[in-house]
């Protein structure tokens, strides 16, 4: 599969309707985004339980707002419909492969808990 384009539109329905969802936010003019860009891709080829998605920034400017982009690449992994990754800068392949097989180790019902007892600290 290749990296599906996500916008403002599609981009929460993805998440939630995807187990794992990685989301690379880049831009045509950023060098590092068109060196990651291939690795990204030849990830997405090889990992068919995850859902790859990428955000042009200049076409979604209110989508890397809301996200919080402040660099580009920015790479975010949800599972469950949850963020756990969020790490700006091109990955060289052996980290993406690491966020991969971390992402797909986690144990939701644990992170969820931590979410949990974090809010009702914060409250």
């Amino acid at each position: 599969m290749t990296a599906a384009p996500l916008t403002s539109e599609n981009f929460e329905r993805t998440i939630t309707e995807n187990e794992i969802v990685l989301v690379d936010f880049w831009a045509s003019w950023c060098g590092p985004c068109r060196q990651f860009a291939p690795i990204y891709e030849a990830a997405s080829q090889k990992h068919d339980d995850v859902f790859f998605g990428s955000v042009d920034t200049e076409a979604e400017q209110g989508l890397a707002a809301a996200a919080q982009i402040t660099s580009i690449p920015t790479l975010m992994a949800f599972k469950g419909g949850v963020l756990v990754f969020s790490q700006p800068g091109a990955l060289p392949e052996a980290g993406l492969e690491q966020v991969i097989t971390a992402v797909r180790g986690l144990d939701m019902d644990e992170v969820r808990a931590q979410i949990a007892a974090s809010e009702g600290k914060e409250a």
